[in-house]
């Protein structure tokens, strides 16, 4: 990418953030629900200095705007029959968290990775969970015609809350949070997720909660990996 490309390429993905939050807040008000949200290409939280001091954060002008936590912050977020439901209903598991809703097209099409995802994983101690900013019928009436097996909360406020906690204030759907069985934050990844990236983010995932690598060293392999796969795709 040519230094001239990454003024035009920043403009763009806070155009993408302020359409999709301005399609939430339509939505929110029952009116006409907007078209399908295109999102950026995905990243996720990289290697950088400040993970000695376990605040990892993306860099000065990405989509993100304050430092992604180094723990998976407390939430309560209604399950589809109305139960508070917190981290600790997974306790003990790793948990892969995909923010999304109803009217986002890139959301519609990870639902099957993440269906796949589930099945292949659950016998290995890692939960995906579904959290919907939309509303709770909506919601409902999506996971019966996609036939969504994983858990779904759903939340407007809490959960345009926890994102906010996790240092996306305004996010852009679908965004995707990977947590280790400790409940440290490994990846946010941001944008729609694909099979390479998922795997890639999984495995080392699993190293880290099998104790062969450390928080930091994750962190580093996952950004690498996928920086390598971003340029793949690109070639």
């Amino acid at each position: 990418m040519s230094p001239s490309n990454g003024p035009r390429l920043l403009i763009g993905a806070l155009l993408l953030m302020m359409a999709a939050w301005a399609g939430f807040r339509l939505h929110a008000s029952r009116s006409q629900p907007p078209a399908f949200v295109a999102v950026p290409a995905g990243r996720a939280s990289p290697s950088i200095p400040s993970d000695s001091a376990g605040e990892p954060a993306l860099p000065a002008g990405s989509l993100l705007g304050t430092p992604i936590p180094s723990q998976l912050p407390s939430f309560s977020i209604n399950d589809l029959q109305g139960h508070p439901t917190t981290a600790a209903a997974w306790s003990g598991k790793s948990l892969v968290l995909n923010f999304w809703a109803t009217w986002c097209g890139p959301c519609q099409r990870e639902v099957p990775l993440l269906q796949a995802l589930s099945t292949e994983w659950s016998g290995r101690n890692v939960a995906v969970v579904g959290i919907a900013v939309d509303h709770r019928d909506q919601v409902q009436s999506f996971a019966e015609r996609f036939k969504i097996g994983y858990p779904l909360l759903v939340g407007e406020q809490d959960a345009l809350d926890l994102a906010a906690k996790l240092g996306l204030g305004s996010p852009v759907f679908p965004f995707t949070v990977f947590a280790d069985r400790r409940g440290q934050v490994v990846a946010l990844f941001v944008g729609e997720l694909h099979r390479p990236q998922a795997d890639l983010i999984l495995s080392v995932l699993q190293e880290l909660n099998q104790d062969k690598v450390q928080l930091p060293d994750a962190r580093h392999l996952i950004a690498d990996g996928l920086e390598k796969l971003g340029d793949k795709l690109s070639s």
